[in-house]
């Protein structure tokens, strides 16, 4: 098959950018023929990413109807679209070919995407996108409280889930997600739930080996809805019970990273913080920790960063929201915390039933291997593949062109 993959840009570190290079080359190991299309002035500036070597199209250079026109002549089966802030991009896609969306995030059904209240106190939000979200915007602390983003950001998630019918299929990670698109009026039988899957090799001697301190490891952007100052508090207060250190090893950065620093400090928690990682260095850090830790106070629509840690052997806790039942298996791989709303002291009495179990937090470490090796890139292909199939031309071979 030939497949246009759509995504507003090609040039960051994040995780979309992390799935599509293992989807973009595991697709053309399988024989289809790849192309991307993007928004950016510049093509991706990571030269080793198999997304960077694909023929790229831009519509910064030429608008997007002579750009569609190129893109024609390339002639694709389907469009795999991700995330695209530039929605007439997606409009123009629609109506030429079949088009097959994944939404990464809360994508139309949410107007500042993190479905989440921020006042009285933290927690997810499970209302259905609409008009009365305009008025408990501002007092729910849904998002950037400034008048001119809130008013763009509206009428951009009104569009955007205008849209929502007009996708062949939506591609989603997890159950909550699916949930989330059939309450906004997504057919069941539209949505593709395609659990993610870990981007790197599992630890080569299987389970983890930490040093000897103990440690737990908060891993990705950091910012206020991902929670690390109930973690703070939490590991602070698991210390104390368990008359033992519990370093904090951060790893990424954000807004909140010097925040987390000085508040860990006051709170008297040994810290270590790596900086944003990229690639084995990222691993090599993460391997050090004896747990992880996702104390999210939005649902996150997967929680990748579980199941890559699962991949190392190294079992997790996390506040049970979103699609964070994908990956974790309470009292298999880890430890879910009650979230609503989410409390420091709830997930410091998950610290505490970890540590105090040597012997069952080293097997939570041997099943989480299990668990990642459930899924893989290849099963994910295997299901992209088949939503892909009704739209190969009648000459094309089954596995690709």
């Amino acid at each position: 098959m030939r497949i246009l993959i759509a995504n507003d840009g090609f040039g960051d570190a994040g995780g979309v950018q992390n799935y599509l290079d293992a989807v973009a080359g595991g697709l053309a190991a399988r024989g289809h023929s790849l192309a991307i299309l993007h928004r950016d002035t510049t093509p991706a500036p990571f030269a080793e990413a198999p997304t960077r070597r694909l023929p790229q199209f831009s519509v910064a250079h030429e608008g997007i109807e002579p750009t569609l026109a190129r893109v024609a002549r390339w002639a694709p089966d389907v469009c795999f679209s991700h995330n695209m802030n530039v929605l007439a991009v997606d409009h123009a896609l629609i109506a030429r070919w079949p088009v097959v969306k994944f939404m990464h995030g809360y994508l139309g059904t949410c107007i500042g995407g993190q479905k989440r209240f921020g006042f009285p106190f933290a927690r997810p939000c499970d209302r259905r996108f609409g008009l009365p979200c305009l008025a408990l915007y501002g007092p729910r602390h849904c998002g950037e409280l400034k008048v001119g983003p809130f008013v763009r950001h509206y009428l951009w998630a009104r569009e955007q889930h205008e849209l929502l019918d007009r996708y062949r299929t939506i591609v989603v990670a997890s159950e909550h997600m699916r949930r989330e698109y059939v309450r906004h009026g997504v057919p069941p039988s539209h949505i593709l739930v395609n659990q993610l899957f870990p981007t790197h090799a599992e630890s080569p001697s299987g389970v983890a080996e930490p040093c000897g301190e103990w440690s737990v490891a908060f891993s990705g952007r950091m910012a206020v809805l991902k929670g690390g100052d109930l973690l703070v508090h939490a590991i602070a207060e698991a210390s104390t019970r368990l008359g033992r250190e519990i370093r904090l090893l951060l790893i990424g950065d954000g807004p909140q990273r010097p925040v987390w620093e000085r508040l860990a400090s006051d709170r008297g928690v040994p810290w270590t913080s790596a900086g944003w990682l990229r690639g084995d260095e990222r691993w090599r850090w993460l391997r050090r920790a004896s747990v992880l830790a996702v104390p999210s106070t939005w649902p996150e629509p997967f929680g990748l960063v579980g199941l890559e840690a699962a991949a190392l052997g190294i079992p997790a806790v996390a506040f049970d929201v979103g699609g964070v039942r994908e990956w974790l298996r309470p009292g298999i791989n880890g430890h879910l915390v009650p979230a609503d709303p989410p409390r420091a002291s709830s997930f410091a009495d998950a610290l505490v039933h970890m540590f105090a179990d040597a012997g069952q937090l080293n097997a939570m470490g041997g099943r989480a291997l299990t668990v990642a090796r459930e899924m893989s890139l290849e099963r994910h292909l295997d299901r992209l593949e088949g939503t892909f199939a009704p739209y190969a031309r009648p000459d094309a071979h089954s596995t690709g062109r």
